[in-house]
């Protein structure tokens, strides 16, 4: 059997189970965990729940081949599913789960594909620029720069990357496919440092933003969290729970807002009785935003970024 304590550490685990577990004590409770990656947390709560059953979503059909060795010896307990997760409600009724009492998502990219340099997410390690995160999709990394206009790569450069030389940096690069294409990331990379200037030098590897802007492009991570949110949200009974770890500021908010917008009455201003259908859907189980403490930093640098939110659901609208 493969080890793989050293391949991939999950973030924030403890405090997942902590959080999730009152929702998954009963026998035949139903957890989706809609990032399965190398089934790190699902093999956690497996072992903690003893009749717990798993429903594993990912994209990856590497990482669904990984992580059924991992969970083989749960075999009856559990059900992996290729699909991505705003797909979460075409997988239960596939499986003829009518709703789930928790979910999980762990968002961004996984450890996994990081690690493996020819998917070329890094920026400090030259390979085919791809991204894919579904390696069964055609649309890659390599598509957008070759094809997406100087405003459409300015665009996501500063809708997804945050990026302040976003406009610097799509001239760039158009400049440089037209004098031969760009297919490989240690040639963006190149692109992106010689149009950086000296003085945001200090700042950081310059390539960082528009690698992720290029990511969440190729794979529609937001769009995809903005659909897959509210269709979680809305397969738990009463009394479930939803746990999301997110790693870059653009999805936190879109958990931010779908999880406030439901743990808020929708009572007009000035009603003097909150009517049943006016009363929050969910409460919230954290303030604000948790973060990995010191110990758990210093041993697992990728949970440095994590941002952890939760939920109860406390109310079905009918």
């Amino acid at each position: 059997m493969t080890d793989y304590s050293g391949i991939h550490t999950s973030v924030l685990l403890e405090r997942s189970i902590e959080l999730l577990g009152p929702a998954l004590g009963r026998p035949g409770a139903v957890l989706v965990d809609c990032t399965l990656g190398l089934g790190g947390h699902s093999e956690a709560f497996l072992e903690a729940f003893p009749e717990l059953h798993l429903v594993g979503l990912d994209r990856d059909p590497n990482a669904l081949r990984l992580a059924g060795e991992r969970l083989e010896r749960f075999s009856d307990r559990t059900d992996l599913v290729h699909c991505v997760y705003d797909e979460i409600d075409e997988a239960l009724e596939g499986l003829g789960i009518d709703e789930v009492d928790g979910v999980l998502f762990d968002l961004g990219v996984s450890s996994m594909q990081l690690d493996e340099v020819e998917r070329g997410f890094s920026y400090s390690k030259d390979a085919p620029l791809d991204m894919r995160m579904d390696d069964t999709a055609v649309f890659t990394a390599a598509e957008i720069v070759a094809t997406y206009s100087e405003a459409d790569l300015r665009r996501i450069f500063r809708d997804y990357g945050e990026e302040k030389l976003a406009d610097r940096y799509a001239r760039f690069i158009v400049r440089a496919r037209d004098e031969a294409p760009i297919l490989r990331s240690g040639q963006l990379v190149d692109i992106i440092q010689a149009a950086t200037p000296a003085k945001f030098s200090n700042s950081g590897h310059p390539a960082k933003r528009v690698f992720q802007a290029l990511r969440i492009e190729v794979n529609a991570e937001l769009s995809v969290l903005e659909r897959a949110l509210p269709k979680a949200i809305d397969a738990l009974v009463v009394g479930g729970r939803i746990v999301v770890l997110a790693f870059q500021s653009l999805e936190d908010r879109i958990v931010k807002r779908e999880l406030q917008r439901r743990s808020v009455s929708t009572a007009p201003a000035g009603l003097p009785v909150e009517l049943p259908e006016h009363r929050p859907e969910l409460k919230l189980l954290v303030r604000g935003a948790e973060l990995a403490d010191d110990d758990e930093r210093a041993r697992n640098p990728r949970s440095i970024p994590v941002r952890l939110r939760a939920a109860e659901r406390i109310r079905r609208i009918a």
